[in-house]
C-alpha cells in the first residue's frame, strides 16, 4: 500500500506532461495550417531565385506580345480591376472614439442602501424583502453600483418627468464627453441611433438628442447619422428626437430610436449604423445605449419580476462611427464583423424575458426559470455562425473533422469546441449576471483574465444593460492591454431573444495616460477577489 502513492505522483506528472506536450503539438499544427499559403510558396520563390536576366528575357517573348501593347493590355486591366475592388468592396467602418457615463457619487447604492430603500417604498413584505436579499447578495455587485435620484429619496416615486431627468442625465453626460474628445461638426453627424427598451417617450430619445447640441466649442455639426437605444423607456417624443433637439442637429439626418430590444440593443445599434454608412458617404453615425429604472421598478411578489429590481443599474454609452478614410488614423478601432442572431420564432425563446402583469395587475418584467438554458442555445448558435468569420483554420478543420465524425461516422466523441482565444485578444461579454459569466467562461474554456472586465463591469458599475460592453472596453484601455491589431470580442444577449456578435480590430495602441473613462482614476484598484456571496450588513 505504501509504494502506491509515488505511483500514482508519476501517473500525475506523465499525464501533465503529455498536456504539455499536446498544447506545443496544437500549437504546431495551428502555426503550420494558418501560414500553409506562405509555406506553399517556397517552391515558386526557389524556382524564381535560380532563373537567370535572359531566362526571363525569354519567357517575356515568348508571350508574343509587343512591348507598347502589353503595356497597355496590363495597364487596363489593372485600372478595370482596381475600379471594380474599389466599387464593390463594403465601406470600411472606424470606431473613432466611445464614452460611458459615470454618475456622481451621491447616486451610489451599496448592497445595504438598496435594502433600506426597497424597505421605505412600502411595496415589500417580509418574504418578498427576504428575496431581493439573497439576489443582491449573490449579485457579484460591488457597493458602488449607481441608481437614479427618484430611487434614493426618502419615500421612492416615480414620475414621467423623474424618468426623462434620469435619461437625459445619463445620455447628455454621455455624449458631452464624446462631442469633447474627438471634436466631430453635430452638423456632420449624419445618422443618429438611441436604444433604450422600456422608456420610448414622444419625442424621440434621438430627437432629444438633436435638440441637446449647440455650437459650444465642441461641433458636433458633421454627424449624419444618429441611434439611440434604450429598452425601458419609450416616451413620446422618442429619444433620438431628444438628442436631436438638445444638440441641434442638422434637419436631414437619419434619426432611429430602437425600444424594447433587450441588453444586446448596443451591437444592433451598430450594426444598424454600419449598414447605414454602406450608403451615406462621408459622414458620422452617433450610436447611444442607454435604459431608464425610474419608471420600471416592479412593486408586487412575482419572485420572477423581482430579480430585476435587483439587476439593473444606472449607465449609458455613446460611440462614434465613420466611414470618412481621413478619420482612419485617429480612430480606435476598425468594425470587422458584426452577427446578428435570433430565436424569437420559438415560443419558449420569445416569453423568457417579457414586460406584462403580474396576477394583481402589477407591470414587471418577468424571468423564465427557461431563461439560462435559452440564452445557452442562442450563444451557442451565435457563436458557431462567427466561428468561420473569425477562427484560424487550424481550428475550423478541427472543428469540422469533429462535426463529420460524430453526425456522419456516429463516432462517440465529445463535441469539440474551438478555441476563441486564438481569435481574439480581447473579449467584451455583456455583464447581465454572475451565472451566465461563469457558464461562458466554463464552456469557451476562457481564462480568469479574458472574463475580468465583464467580471469587474459587474462588480463596479452593475447591469447596465446595453451599454455593458462599452464600460467592459473601457476597463481594458485603462488597463493599457490594447496593442495595434488587437482583436476584440463584443458578445451581448437580450429579451427576444437575441444574441449578438460584434469584432473590431485596434487600429492603433490605446494609451490610458491620454484617455478619459469611468476607469481611469480607480483602475489601480481592480480586479478585485469577489466572494459568492456578499451579506448585506444590518438587515
Amino acid at each position: 500500500m505504501g509504494n502506491q502513492k509515488p505511483q500514482s505522483q508519476n501517473i500525475v506528472i506523465e499525464n501533465k506532461q503529455t498536456s504539455v506536450k499536446l498544447k506545443y503539438v496544437k500549437l504546431g499544427y495551428h502555426y503550420l495550417i494558418s501560414n500553409f499559403m506562405y509555406f506553399s510558396l517556397i517552391p515558386l520563390i526557389l524556382t524564381l531565385a535560380h532563373l537567370s536576366l535572359e531566362d526571363l528575357a525569354q519567357l517575356f517573348h515568348r508571350l508574343d506580345l509587343g512591348l507598347v501593347s502589353g503595356t497597355l493590355v496590363c495597364t487596363a486591366l489593372t485600372v478595370c480591376l482596381a475600379t471594380l475592388y474599389f466599387s464593390w468592396r463594403p465601406r470600411e467602418v472606424y470606431l473613432l472614439d466611445f464614452s460611458c457615463f459615470k454618475p456622481e457619487p451621491a447616486l451610489m447604492c451599496s448592497r445595504e442602501t438598496f435594502m433600506r430603500q426597497t424597505s421605505l417604498a412600502e411595496l415589500f413584505n417580509d418574504e418578498t424583502q427576504a428575496f431581493h436579499r439573497k439576489i443582491i447578495e449573490r449579485s457579484g455587485y460591488g457597493q458602488r453600483t449607481y441608481v437614479p435620484k427618484a430611487a434614493l429619496e426618502d419615500v421612492p416615486s416615480a414620475s414621467m418627468g423623474k424618468a426623462r431627468e434620469e435619461v437625459e442625465m445619463v445620455v447628455f453626460g454621455a455624449i458631452d464627453e464624446l462631442l469633447a474628445k474627438t471634436g466631430v461638426n453635430v452638423k456632420d453627424i449624419g445618422i443618429l441611433v438611441v436604444n433604450c427598451s422600456l422608456f420610448n417617450p414622444t419625442p424621440s430619445l434621438s430627437a432629444m438628442v438633436v435638440n441637446r447640441y449647440k455650437l459650444r466649442g465642441v461641433n458636433v455639426k458633421d454627424i449624419g447619422i444618429l441611434v439611440v437605444n434604450c429598452s425601458l423607456f419609450n416616451p413620446t417624443p422618442s429619444l433620438s428626437a431628444m438628442v436631436v433637439n438638445r444638440y441641434k442637429l442638422r434637419g436631414n439626418i437619419l434619426s432611429y430610436s430602437l425600444g424594447g430590444m433587450g441588453c444586446s440593443a448596443g451591437l444592433i445599434s451598430v450594426d444598424l449604423a454600419k449598414r447605414l454608412l454602406q450608403d451615406q458617404p462621408n459622414t458620422y453615425a452617433l450610436v447611444v445605449s442607454t435604459e431608464s429604472m425610474t419608471l420600471n421598478w416592479y412593486g408586487g411578489k412575482n419572485k420572477s419580476m423581482l430579480i430585476t429590481n435587483c439587476l439593473f443599474r444606472l449607465g449609458s454609452s455613446a460611440v462614434l462611427l465613420t466611414n470618412k478614410w481621413t478619420e482612419r488614423r485617429r480612430s480606435k478601432y476598425q468594425l470587422m464583423h458584426t452577427l446578428r442572431t435570433h430565436k424569437g420564432a420559438d415560443d419558449k425563446s420569445y416569453r423568457c424575458v417579457m414586460q406584462q402583469e403580474d396576477e394583481d395587475g402589477k407591470v414587471g418584467v418577468e424571468l423564465s426559470r427557461d431563461l439560462l438554458t435559452v440564452a445557452g442555445e442562442a450563444i451557442k448558435t451565435n457563436i458557431t455562425m462567427l466561428g468561420p468569420l473569425v477562427l484560424p483554420a487550424s481550428e475550423q478543420i478541427l472543428f469540422l473533422a469533429n462535426l463529420v465524425g460524430r453526425k456522419i461516422f456516429k463516432m462517440k466523441i465529445k463535441q469539440y469546441v474551438p478555441d476563441f482565444k486564438l481569435a481574439f485578444e480581447h473579449i467584451c461579454i455583456h455583464a447581465g449576471g454572475r451565472a451566465v459569466l461563469d457558464e461562458i467562461e466554463k464552456n469557451l474554456s476562457l481564462t480568469k483574465w479574458h472574463v475580468e472586465p465583464s467580471r469587474m463591469t459587474l462588480y463596479r458599475f452593475g447591469n447596465t444593460s446595453s451599454s455593458s460592453l462599452w464600460y467592459e472596453l473601457a476597463y481594458t484601455e485603462a488597463k493599457g492591454r490594447v496593442r495595434k491589431g488587437d482583436r476584440v470580442w463584443q458578445i451581448a444577449f437580450g429579451s427576444g431573444f437575441k444574441c449578438n456578435s460584434g469584432v473590431w480590430r485596434a487600429l492603433r495602441r490605446i494609451n490610458p495616460a491620454k484617455e478619459k473613462n469611468p476607469w481611469i482614476d480607480e483602475i489601480d484598484e481592480f480586479p478585485v477577489d469577489v466572494p459568492d456571496i456578499q451579506p448585506v450588513i444590518g438587515h
